[in-house]
């Protein structure tokens, strides 16, 4: 929220065309932070209903739309850049976008791994960069938060490349927060279990779990980008119905 003597934070929100990213951009709206919502190119008319939505349900929220490629610097500079020019700042950079293909270790090729790596793994780098630089510029603290997964954490089938880029978002957000921490930066990750979509309804019918909602992660990120969460830093935290236990 904000008021006269408390400006608007601002949050941007990368692959929020749908799923997790666009319900995260709804909840951080309904807590009264100015967002962004970013994803591909190919995605804008998506994005500007992402932002119809949330101007519909909250309209004294700013929200804006900017695509841009993760796997990009030059893009992420450029959506960190407009968003300060248009909105006064950033608070909370939440680097959700991530892209996952199935298949066994013997029929994965190079150019899938180098895909994944490249839009998971180093997007979430470019995100957590630019945001930084920001940030500590700012001289008033920020929230960075990353996309992790339970694959990140233990092994599955038909996952490897996908978990090791979501491993990799692990490491990364504890080796951020130790740098970033002097400069009042939190930096966690949050971890989904099976999300709904087709693959995990069917996943849902052989466990006998619940399969969780965007809006499971969504409140999680609620939290992690308030100022309530400002002691936790380091964390990737598993959103899974109990399913894993770290």
């Amino acid at each position: 929220m904000s008021s006269e003597n408390t400006p608007r934070r601002v949050a941007i929100i990368t692959g929020a065309a749908q799923g997790i990213g666009k319900a995260i951009a709804i909840r951080l709206a309904a807590d009264g932070l100015a967002v962004v919502v970013s994803d591909i190119a190919a995605k804008q008319s998506l994005l500007d209903a992402v932002c119809d939505e949330i101007k519909t349900s909250h309209p004294d929220i700013p929200a804006l739309a900017i695509a841009a490629d993760v796997s990009s610097e030059k893009d992420v500079t450029t959506l960190v850049g407009e968003t300060v020019a248009k909105l006064g700042g950033l608070d909370v950079m939440v680097a959700n976008a991530g892209v996952c293909w199935m298949s066994p270790i013997l029929e994965t090729s190079v150019e899938e791994i180098d895909k994944m790596f490249s839009i998971n793994f180093k997007g979430t780098v470019i995100c957590y960069k630019a945001a930084a630089k920001v940030m500590i510029d700012q001289k008033r603290g920020g929230r960075i938060i990353g996309a992790s997964s339970n694959a990140g954490k233990k092994g599955f089938p038909m996952m490897s490349t996908y978990g090791a880029t979501k491993a990799a978002i692990r490491v990364l957000t504890q080796s951020a927060a130790a740098e970033f921490g002097s400069h009042g930066i939190t930096v966690n990750a949050y971890a989904p279990g099976a999300i709904i979509t087709p693959m995990s309804e069917a996943l849902s019918r052989i466990q006998r779990v619940r399969i969780g909602d965007p809006v499971d992660v969504a409140n999680l990120v609620s939290f992690l980008a308030s100022e309530k969460s400002s002691y936790i830093s380091g964390q990737t935290v598993t959103v899974d119905g109990g399913v894993w236990f770290d």
